[in-house]
């Protein structure tokens, strides 16, 4: 399994990097920058590590430099679950880890206690790991699959007229074939009989580079709308589809793994027009000012393409970098400032974070994402979302406001959900220390 440490970043994955001056505070980066979803992983892991160097070269968290290691799982979950295994107890052991994969997370997540070793899943993954009373070590950070969902029937609810007007429309979900794919079902299928809209399932076999029945499929279901649950090459192939079988791109909305450059620039002038979810609004940003100006200007980047800074997968990887240095700076508020916080230490941090308004000012990244606040029965900490629109050349944000589905739902179908995996892995639920 080839392992790349923060300090022997390979020529080929990165323009250069930056040399922690110590490792204090270790992070197990399983990641992909090659294989069918390489652009996600390079994107969002390039991200990080920008962060993460930013925040070394302006003195660490309250003097506690940042260190990790990457160790390519090519998406592949065996690989990543064997990546989680040599990583784990490296440099004094890991104290988070983040695998950026459905896959690989339930791969590892019933090893995450015993561990202890925190894991989030930003806007992936298992979305009843929200309630930290039955997964202590899960952070499905932002929001997840289920709000996503929650939230994209909203947003059609309204463009349609109003929730009532759902009734007899026809919604297809058109995903990914894997555990992503049909993550959200539980909450379509909710919804579907809430509002009395036909919701049609059509899979497609990853990597998803061929769908021409599918589209045959929804050009014979003529739907009101398709939801995109896509990931990879799926994502430009569909769209390009969907052109070539007059199905117009203002119908689709995307799953936010279907919501970035690679995802349209591929599809060229077919992707006018299409929409995709997100929890991250495009725009510049003073932190991402700051990355371009400390890193990029000096060549200390991690991406050897530039012109990927500030695109939706990096900074989704800025974003979550945020958020784990400022679960670092919660915890290290309870136990101690100036030294390293263990792994239990700083799941407690991920579990009290407190990002509003006021501190993402302060970071540098206000409205470039939702304000978080979690809990331990709230591992997820928002649930909101934006939708963006692509314009031929970049994205915008055409809600100007967050968007918010029936959190009521979704919480009911989380506490059903956890508390079956309590009964059936004989877990107490109860808040951790």
């Amino acid at each position: 399994m080839k392992c790349i440490k923060s300090f022997v970043l390979g020529a080929a994955l990165t323009a250069s990097a930056i040399v922690p001056a110590w490792a204090d505070q270790f992070i197990a980066l399983p990641s992909y920058r090659v294989g069918p979803y390489a652009a996600g992983g390079s994107g969002f892991y390039g991200g990080v590590i920008d962060y993460f160097n930013l925040v070394n070269m302006n003195g660490g968290v309250n003097g506690v430099k940042i260190s990790w290691e990457e160790c390519e799982t090519e998406y592949n979950p065996s690989r990543g679950v064997e990546c989680y295994e040599r990583l784990k107890t490296k440099n004094g052991g890991a104290t988070m880890v983040e695998p950026l994969s459905t896959g690989i997370a339930y791969g590892i997540l019933d090893r995450l206690p015993q561990d202890k070793i925190p894991m989030t899943m930003l806007g992936y993954g298992r979305s009843d790991a929200a309630n930290g009373k039955v997964f202590p070590y899960v952070f499905p950070l932002i929001t997840s699959y289920w709000n996503q969902a929650a939230g994209m029937i909203k947003y059609l609810g309204d463009k349609s007229g109003g929730m009532d007007k759902l009734k007899g429309k026809k919604i297809v979900h058109l995903y990914h074939d894997s555990a992503f794919g049909k993550e959200p079902l539980p909450v379509l299928e909710a919804l579907s009989k809430q509002y009395g809209f036909d919701l049609i399932k059509i899979a497609v076999p990853p990597p998803g580079s061929e769908q021409q029945s599918q589209w045959l499929q929804i050009r014979q279901a003529n739907p009101d709308y398709v939801i995109l649950w896509g990931w990879g090459v799926m994502n430009s192939v569909a769209i390009k589809t969907a052109q070539r079988n007059g199905f117009p791109r203002e119908k689709m909305l995307g799953v936010w793994w279907a919501g970035s450059e690679e995802d349209t620039v591929p599809a060229g002038d077919a992707a006018k027009g299409y929409s995709a979810m997100t929890f991250n609004t495009p725009g510049n940003y003073p932190v991402m000012d700051e990355i371009h100006k400390k890193l990029y200007d000096a060549g200390k980047g991690n991406l050897a393409d530039r012109n990927r800074v500030g695109s939706v997968y990096h900074m989704r990887g800025v974003t979550a970098a945020i958020l784990w240095v400022e679960a670092m700076r919660t915890a290290q508020d309870k136990f101690g400032k100036g030294k390293p916080v263990t792994g239990e230490q700083l799941r407690w941090g991920l579990e009290h974070l407190n990002v509003d308004e006021a501190r993402e000012k302060a970071i540098g990244a206000y409205g470039m994402l939702p304000v978080v606040k979690t809990s331990c029965e709230d591992h997820e900490g928002s649930g909101a979302v934006k939708v963006q629109q692509w314009d031929g050349k970049k994205w915008n944000a055409i809600t100007p406001n967050w968007v918010v589905g029936d959190k009521a739902l979704t919480r009911k179908l989380l506490e059903e959900s956890s508390n079956a995996y309590a009964a059936e892995k004989k877990i107490t639920p109860a808040c951790a220390k």
